[in-house]
């Protein structure tokens, strides 16, 4: 099973979707170091636990949670380099569950967080490092270097995992739209609802409300149509594992859906609006070669 008909995926391929989700996360990592390393200082009765910490039921505290993001962080920058990737690979997947898992406790679910874990795990469990790696540079040195040579198509599906997962979370959200709010999420008033609460919460905290808000509260008529497209995005989602135009059409979508929630509401999703979630989706070895033959 494969996204497009052109055969088996690269090693390239997969490789170039470990350094792109690495990049992300390791960058996401470090821009919101101040919020996690917060955390460990929290009154403990504000900690709710999810996930992982269900398990233990409590918080981690002053110099154990430093310590765990620094580990997270260092493993991180090996994962994105492919270095000693058979160990790195899953101990960065569960080390980024347990701090996700960790910051949701606290209250504040993240739903991008939740895909990049479960794309953590997609990579970190394959053979992502054999290609654009540390590891096979040091194989080739050693004059050994790694066979990449098809065995089925075990650079692909790690690929097609991963573009699974995403469709998923979509198709999910979708549902929930429509569990939750019915046919009034589309025809009501939920919307309009939800971006004055957004803009009023902002303005009463002392942020700054989105300009579009104010114009899509008072022309309301958009808004039905707005909120009829977006749950039709989410819940077309599979219809990108077709690969070529389906594909094309259905990410160009899901961005510009994304675009016109941070327009209304100044909440961004990182990831889509960086295209890193999507990115399983498209045969990213060709842009690094291309950018690899221009720096030459």
């Amino acid at each position: 099973v494969r996204l497009r008909g052109d055969g088996p995926a690269p090693a390239e391929r997969l490789a170039a979707f470990r350094i792109a989700l690495g990049g992300f996360i390791t960058s996401y990592l470090m821009l919101r170091l101040g919020v996690f390393l917060e955390l460990g200082g929290r009154a403990r009765e504000r900690f709710d636990p999810v996930g992982v910490f269900r398990l233990i039921d409590e918080p981690l505290v002053g110099r154990a949670n430093s310590i765990l993001l620094a580990i997270t962080l260092l493993l991180a920058v090996a994962f994105t380099l492919g270095w000693r990737f058979r160990a790195v690979g899953p101990l960065f997947a569960m080390a980024l569950l347990v701090v996700t898992s960790h910051r949701s406790s606290w209250g504040q679910l993240l739903h991008f967080e939740h895909l990049m874990v479960l794309h953590a795990f997609v990579v970190g469990f394959s053979q992502a490092a054999d290609a654009w790696s540390a590891d096979a540079r040091r194989a080739l040195l050693r004059n050994r270097p790694i066979d990449t040579s098809q065995v089925g198509d075990r650079y692909g599906f790690p690929l097609l995992v991963a573009s699974v997962v995403v469709s998923v979370t979509y198709v999910i959200a979708g549902i929930a739209k429509l569990r939750y709010g019915g046919f009034e999420w589309v025809a009501g008033d939920t919307l309009r609802n939800h971006i004055a609460y957004s803009a009023t919460r902002l303005e009463l905290l002392g942020g700054w409300a989105s300009p579009a808000a104010r114009w899509a509260v008072d022309a309301q008529w958009t808004l039905p149509p707005m909120a009829a497209l977006s749950v039709a995005i989410e819940l077309s989602a599979p219809i990108a594992l077709l690969g070529g135009r389906w594909r094309n059409t259905w990410v160009a979508a899901a961005w510009l859906m994304h675009v016109g929630i941070y327009a209304l509401m100044l909440v961004g999703f990182p990831s889509p609006l960086l295209l890193v979630a999507f990115a399983p989706m498209f045969p990213l070895e060709r842009l690094g070669r291309r950018l690899a033959a221009v720096s030459a």
